[in-house]
Formats: structure tokens, C-alpha cells, sequence
């Protein structure tokens, strides 16, 4: 069949970075990203232009999707991000605001962009070795037998999402929950390979997030004719079978209305293979037993209400790894972003499980990496130079962009028109008001660990200030923090960060098919 319209000949873009409608994208980007970032950030309504739902969300997994491009070069940074998003579900700000910071930095440094690349992949190595260190100054560990600091991660997380739009109080409520329902689906005292349990999460719109619960076992809906008084089952556990959905290929969701198939489609192998994905096991004829494996016991039933939803409990025997959260809030808005905190939550602390360690939040691990790099540096500057095959003065300006990015992130926590500073002992970062001197600072840094002392001295994080070594905290320095990053993927998202902006760095034609 010959063609209606001639065919357009591709798009070619050399050097995209020097193309002002590509920087001024990029910059735009950054603009709306780090507005979006901490406890304090401005909420974003999402609206496609052509209908829909309007979203409103500060989150990143919700958010990158939702920002459309017709440029290639953008969209590969942004899928880039959610590829990390996607694989850890916490620190994609984090890593979109350093990666886009590092990208405009090094432009407007005026920086080669193979001595740029080259300088960024040694840095992220020191980086890198630093945080794997026992004694990393910027690291904490986390113990199991105190849930202490797994709720102040937790609490970390769900309070750098203001959409939820939670007081102190419906926070600590919701962080304990999240560590209980954790704990939960991790099995105690079982040899051989581990498997962990899962959350179940049940919304219920228009009441307190205070009313909202935990419990071990299942809960289901039920029918509201369904009157079942509770039964006492702890003697002679009943053996249940549970589905969700029909094993008859009928859906009830679309009552009498018709359903099309594609022609010589097998229905019966499509509803077989559903079957198999369940575990369940076919059944060949009436006659056949059906094994025991095939079951589930139950110890104990009764009747739940939430609202307007009325549930079925299902209390399992012994042990469970399975519980049900049930998740309140006033309206769907904020219930909706509350179960994308909860479910990131819960992925975050499953990560503790391999690497049982935090790092502290509130900028404090941005600014302390930022002055550890520049000490290190400028100590092996004239070596690491020869080896980057650069000049010193280059490796120096490279280092300057890469540290300038880090503590940009550290600035894209405030929102409200102050200012941010690092002190000059430990590195840590520390915001206040635009009518105080720094001067006259006093209490905590961003991760709550050092209290502010008269002896100590500040710095605007913008200025430039002499290399130091940050001193680690002990005794009565050190308190306990108050917020927590994920170590597992602030680690990844730093990474990702700093190959992504390589790769934007490295890129000289995009060439793009119109048709």
C-alpha cells in the first residue's frame, strides 16, 4: 500500500546541551523538582490539558510520569530517574535535583565535558568508599531490637510527602503503624530461605487517620446481607480457600454487558494460566482429593466495620507474615498519596533488611560529603589530576561543580525564605530565618543530632569557605537524629544521579523520528 504523505526525514540535534530551549527545559525542571522537595515543599497539581484527573502530589513517582516532554534528551534523564524510583521508592527527588544541579553546573562552569565526566565518576568513588566506611561520620546503624530509629526513618519518609497533610501526632500514629505492619511480615525462627510476608493496604475515605489500624491476618469485604457472629475456631481450625476473583471468566464488575475476543482465543487456557499464577492447582475431575497444600487454615473469624465497609477477619494459625493495613484519611486526595507514602514506606524499611543502616536526612549527609570531598581532594589533588589526565586547576573546578550540587540539594530543602549554612566542626546543615545572623544560631542541625554551640562557626552554603576535615560526633556532641535517610537508596540514587549526568554530559547528536 503506497504511503498518503511523503515520509519526514529525521531530526538532528548536535551538542544538545548548547541548544537554549534544551537548558532552559532542564533549568525549568530543577525549578519545579526542588520546589517539590522536604517536609516543607509546595504541592503540585498535575492536570493533562486534553481531560482527566487532576493529581496533586509532591512525590516523584507520581510526579516524573506525569511531566511530558517531546524532547528526547529530557526524557531519557526522567526515565533514567524512575528506573531508580521504580527499584528503591525513595530519594527520586534527591537524585533528579543532583543529576539536573550537576548537568547545569558543569555548563556554566565552562568545564570540558570529558574532564567533567571524569572528575564526576572519581568523586562519586570517594563518595561511594566513604559511605561503605564503618566510620562514616554521616551514617547510623540500625538495630532490630529497638524500633526507635525504624520509626524515625519511617517518619522521615512520610513527612517529606506534605500532601498527606498529617499533624505531628496522626504522623508518629501512622510511622508506628508502618513499622509494626514491617515487622509483622518478617518470620521469626524459620531454617532455610527466608521469604517475607506482605502488607495488604485498605483505603477508607472520610474519617480520622487516627481511627486508622493494623491487624495480623487478612481482611476482606463482604456483602452487607452477610450477618456471621464470630466463631470460635481454635480448636479445630477451619481449612479456607481464598480467591479474589472469579474462576468462572465472568465479571461481575461489568454485570450483563458483552465481552469481545480476539478470534481463536482459548479462554479456558487463559483462566488455567490465571489459575496457576494463584498457586492454585486445577482440578481434573470431582473425584480427585484436593491436596492440603491447596488450603489455608484459619483459627478464627469475625465481622469489621470501617465506615461504610464491612469486613471479613480472617485470623490466621500461629504465626502470620500476612497482615492488613487499613489506611483513614479525610478525603481521597490525601488518601491516595498516603498509600503511596505507606507503600514506599514499607519498601524502604525491606531494604534495612540487607543493609540494617541509615543516613542522616535534612541535608546534614549532602554538606558533610560536600566538605569530606573538598578536604580529600585538595590533599591528593595534584596526583588524582595526573591520573584524570587533566590540569589541577581543571580537577579543582570539577570538584567545585560536584560539591556545589550537593549542597544544592541541601539548599532545596527550604522553602520559606530562609537561609541555609553549614558549620565549620562537623559539617552538618543547619537552616534559619533571613532576619537572624548566623551568628546567633541556635538549636538543632537538619538531622536533629548536633544542638548548636557558642564556639562553633557558620557559613552560607553559596560561599565559598577553607577546606576541613568534618569532625565525627561523640559524647555530648551527638544526640540522638531525628531525621533518617534510607542508606540503601540514598547510595543508589547518588549513583544514578551522578552516571545520568555523565551520560547527559557524553551526548553529542540526538536524533529524533518525527513520523
Amino acid at each position: 500500500m503506497s504511503r498518503l504523505t511523503k515520509k519526514s526525514p529525521s531530526l538532528c540535534m548536535d551538542l544538545p546541551l548548547n541548544n537554549a530551549d534544551v537548558c532552559n527545559k532542564l533549568h525549568l525542571i530543577r525549578e519545579l523538582l526542588r520546589s517539590c522537595y522536604g517536609p516543607t515543599a509546595r504541592l503540585k497539581q498535575v492536570h493533562n490539558n486534553i481531560g482527566g484527573q487532576v493529581v496533586t502530589t509532591s512525590s516523584s513517582s507520581v510526579l516524573l510520569p506525569a511531566i511530558s516532554s517531546s524532547q528526547p534528551y529530557i526524557n531519557l534523564i526522567k526515565t533514567s530517574i524512575l528506573n531508580h524510583v521504580c527499584r528503591y521508592s525513595d530519594c527520586g527527588l534527591f537524585a533528579a535535583i543532583l543529576c539536573l544541579s550537576l548537568i547545569e553546573q558543569a555548563k556554566q562552569s565552562g568545564l570540558r565535558e570529558n574532564v567533567a565526566i571524569r572528575v564526576n565518576k572519581h568523586l562519586l568513588a570517594v563518595c561511594t568508599s566513604y559511605l561503605q566506611q564503618d566510620d562514616c561520620a554521616c551514617k547510623v546503624k540500625l538495630g532490630f531490637c529497638s524500633s526507635h530509629n525504624l520509626i524515625t526513618l519511617a517518619r522521615s519518609i512520610i513527612s517529606s510527602k506534605p500532601t498527606c497533610v498529617l499533624t505531628d501526632t496522626e504522623m508518629l500514629h501512622i510511622s508506628k503503624m508502618a513499622v509494626r505492619a514491617f515487622l509483622l511480615t518478617v518470620p521469626c525462627n524459620v531454617p532455610g530461605t527466608v521469604s517475607l510476608g506482605r502488607i495488604v493496604t485498605v483505603g477508607v475515605e472520610g474519617h480520622s487517620v487516627l481511627d486508622s489500624e493494623v491487624f495480623p491476618g487478612l481482611l476482606v469485604d463482604v456483602p452487607e446481607d452477610i450477618c456471621l457472629n464470630k466463631v470460635d475456631c481454635i480448636s479445630n481450625p477451619l481449612h479456607v480457600v481464598l480467591f479474589s476473583a472469579s474462576l468462572a471468566g465472568d465479571l461481575a464488575e461489568v454485570g450483563d454487558g458483552v465481552i469481545e475476543v480476539y478470534q481463536g482465543l482459548d479462554t479456558d487456557s487463559q483462566i488455567l494460566d490465571l489459575l496457576l499464577e494463584l498457586g492454585a492447582k486445577p482440578v481434573a475431575t470431582l473425584h480427585t482429593k484436593i491436596p492440603p497444600s491447596a488450603y489455608g487454615k484459619v483459627r478464627d473469624l469475625n465481622m469489621r466495620q470501617f465506615g461504610s465497609r464491612k469486613m471479613l477477619h480472617l485470623h490466621p494459625v500461629g504465626e502470620s507474615v500476612i497482615c492488613t493495613m487499613i489506611l483513614c484519611h479525610r478525603n481521597e486526595t490525601m488518601l491516595n498519596e498516603l498509600k503511596v507514602v505507606c507503600q514506599k514506606t514499607e519498601h524502604v524499611l525491606r531494604l534495612t533488611l540487607r543493609e540494617p543502616c541509615a543516613l542522616l536526612g535534612g541535608g546534614c549527609t549532602e554538606t558533610h560529603l560536600s566538605a569530606y570531598v573538598r578536604h580529600k581532594s585538595k590533599n591528593e589533588a595534584s596526583e588524582t589530576a595526573s591520573v584524570l589526565g587533566c590540569s589541577q586547576m581543571e580537577f579543582f573546578l570539577g570538584m567545585e561543580v560536584f560539591c556545589r550540587s550537593l549542597e544544592s540539594v541541601a539548599r532545596s530543602l527550604e522553602h520559606d525564605g530562609g537561609t541555609s549554612a553549614i558549620d565549620l566542626i562537623h559539617a552538618h546543615h543547619w537552616t534559619f530565618p533571613s532576619d537572624v545572623m548566623k551568628e546567633h544560631l541556635e538549636g538543632f542541625c537538619g538531622c536533629g543530632r548536633v544542638k548548636s554551640c557558642p564556639s562553633y562557626k557558620w557559613t552560607y552554603l553559596k560561599t565559598e569557605y577553607a577546606e576541613f576535615s568534618p569532625a565525627p560526633l561523640f559524647g555530648d556532641a551527638s544526640e540522638q537524629p531525628t531525621v533518617l535517610d534510607s542508606f540503601t537508596a540514598k547510595l543508589g540514587a547518588l549513583q544514578v544521579a551522578v552516571e545520568t549526568a555523565n551520560l547527559a554530559l557524553d551526548v553529542r547528536y540526538v536524533i529524533q523520528d518525527v513520523n
